[in-house]
């Protein structure tokens, strides 16, 4: 690879990749009746940005169920086999652009195309699979490794070097998402912010929180590689 143009992209998946058709949510309430009996529409519990871990969390102390790891564990294990029946069951969908940008940029050699997500790994095979594109990413962060979205950049930058054999500076890294917490994410740690206005935050709301990048969708692709300067 030509050291002086590599990047590192960190995509993120619900909202920027894809949208599941509510798969995932289903998933979680389908969860929650299974492993404790309790239905809930969990529309009160923020999940937009949020990681996995940090979602099941919020839920079992909502019913003041102690969230202990093995509680965790197992509402995230119902979870992940419900989320395998729903998938197919939703009118999910590639957000648009996605998968022509995606064959494009695979062809770059000085382009590492990966993930940071608050999915579980288990999770983001399954959505990204379902919807043929799981292969494009050498690697990712998940919701496995931190609970918190804000230190998912640390795993993504060391599994980074890892593969390639050099260190990525923060200047070198690009974290693409649909919320807040993606922007805050990527700022964490130093790496430029593209914001994709696909998910449920509207461009308007996003634009308030100062992306470096900021664009509609990804359907205009030579404008976005041209931008960003991929």
């Amino acid at each position: 690879m030509t050291t002086a143009k590599t990047r590192l992209l960190l995509f993120d998946i619900d909202g920027t990749l894809i949208t599941s058709g509510g798969a995932g949510v289903e998933a979680l309430k389908l969860a929650l009746v299974e492993r404790f009996g309790i239905s809930d529409d969990l529309s009160d519990i923020e999940i937009a940005g949020m990681t996995d871990s940090g979602i099941v969390v919020a839920i079992l102390n909502k019913h003041s169920i102690p969230a202990t790891n093995e509680n965790v564990t197992a509402f995230l294990d119902s979870y992940v086999r419900f989320l395998a029946l729903e998938l197919p069951q939703r009118k999910g969908a590639l957000l648009p652009g996605v998968l022509t940008l995606l064959r494009k940029l695979k062809t770059c050699p000085h382009l590492v195309l990966a993930l940071l997500t608050g999915n579980l790994a288990r999770g983001a095979q399954l959505k990204l699979e379902h919807y043929g594109v799981w292969n494009f990413f050498e690697f990712g962060a998940f919701a496995d490794d931190h609970q918190d979205r804000n230190e998912l950049g640390t795993f993504a930058k060391r599994r980074a070097s890892e593969k390639h054999g050099r260190e990525f500076l923060a200047t070198e890294i690009d974290v693409i998402g649909d919320t807040p917490r993606d922007i805050l994410c990527g700022r964490a740690f130093g790496a430029r912010t593209v914001a994709i206005a696909t998910g449920s935050w509207p461009r308007e709301k996003l634009a308030e929180h100062h992306p470096d990048f900021l664009f509609d969708d990804l359907s205009n692709i030579e404008h976005v590689i041209a931008t960003l300067g991929w």
